[in-house]
């Protein structure tokens, strides 16, 4: 049966960790402090291992306690929570329009790279 994804937002701090371990795959609580220290030297391994036993009770990580050491996993792929966190940014901030949402987004936050990028995406699209 299929695990029904959580219906919690993440905060600011809990998308890092989770961004951190969608690069590392499943980790133990070291290994996710030793790669959170690369962006934030003073993050410490209390604050690291509380924060992951609060995203596991919210159904954020998931927890293998088969080994001495727990392994932590997001609870979805990286894709999969995007895409919901987009669906409700859409709903809330654009009324409900994707095209609100990619009209906004193109108006000045888009270098020439990303535009071309964007054009040779649409146009492959069309074919």
């Amino acid at each position: 049966m299929a695990k029904t994804a959580p219906s919690i937002k993440p905060t600011a701090a809990e998308l890092n960790l989770l961004r951190v371990l969608w690069q590392l795959g499943p980790a133990t609580v070291k290994q996710a402090h030793l790669a959170m220290q690369a962006e934030r030297a003073d993050i410490t391994y209390a604050t690291v291992l509380r924060q992951m036993q609060l995203m596991h009770a919210k159904g954020l990580l998931t927890r293998d306690e088969t080994q001495r050491s727990h392994v932590y996993a997001p609870a979805q792929s990286q894709n999969a929570l995007q895409t919901n966190l987009l669906k409700e940014l859409i709903h809330k901030a654009f009324a409900g329009s994707g095209k609100a949402l990619v009209l906004a987004a193109l108006r000045g936050h888009v270098t020439k790279e990303e535009r071309d990028e964007i054009q040779e995406f649409l146009h492959g699209e069309d074919q």
